[in-house]
């Protein structure tokens, strides 16, 4: 295995006006920076540039499909990245259109890699968008780890400063998380690096 740090990109899947989720995503970034083991980086999908309309030849057909410039930054932080963490609301039961475009850009930046969720929400705390996620994922190659860090009624749970009132669960929910993905990201790495993944053949 590598001496390098593992690099964890962590995804904020709204760009909602008004939305909540960087606050969410800078509080999971600050346990990933505690639990020492990744380097971090946030991707902010709001930042990029991405179209629904998606190319004639999709990407599973085509992985080097020509993309949108502005979408470049985007794919090559995903595809340098070990592991993967979402941070996603629900909306009507599902996750968001733009997590949806910018996951479906893509194909070989998943596969083999482990994928953790944040979910944030009303009643259900995101766990409607991550079982959906679960499927999507699962039909990309890539493998979903099983613990997840959840915020029903995000709203009364964080402070304006955006830390956590009563935070011991919730850290104590991204360790066991953070500490699956390290696992299965030293070992996919490794994997990818002897082994050519069967989809590419």
């Amino acid at each position: 295995m590598s001496s390098e740090p593992l690099s964890l990109a962590v995804i904020v899947g709204s760009v909602r006006e008004g939305r909540f989720g960087p606050v969410v995503a800078n509080w999971f970034r600050r346990q990933a920076d505690q639990h020492g083991e990744f380097a971090v980086e946030l991707i902010d999908l709001a930042d990029t540039g991405i179209p629904l309309e998606l190319p004639a030849v999709p990407p599973a057909l085509q992985p080097d499909l020509p993309r949108p410039a502005g979408m470049a930054d985007l794919t090559r932080r995903l595809r340098a990245a070990d592991a993967v963490v979402v941070v996603t609301p629900d909306y009507n039961r599902s996750f968001p259109a733009s997590l949806k475009a910018a996951i479906d850009w893509h194909y070989t930046e998943w596969q083999a890699k482990p994928i953790g969720f944040v979910g944030y929400s009303g009643a259900s705390g995101g766990l409607l968008a991550i079982e959906h996620l679960r499927q999507v994922f699962n039909e990309l190659h890539a493998h979903t780890v099983r613990d997840y860090v959840s915020f029903p009624r995000y709203y009364e749970l964080f402070a304006p400063d955006g830390t956590l009132h009563d935070p011991q669960g919730a850290e104590a929910a991204a360790k066991a998380m953070l500490d699956q993905l390290l696992w299965w990201a030293a070992v996919l790495q490794d994997a990818r690096r002897d082994r050519p993944y069967l989809a590419n053949r």
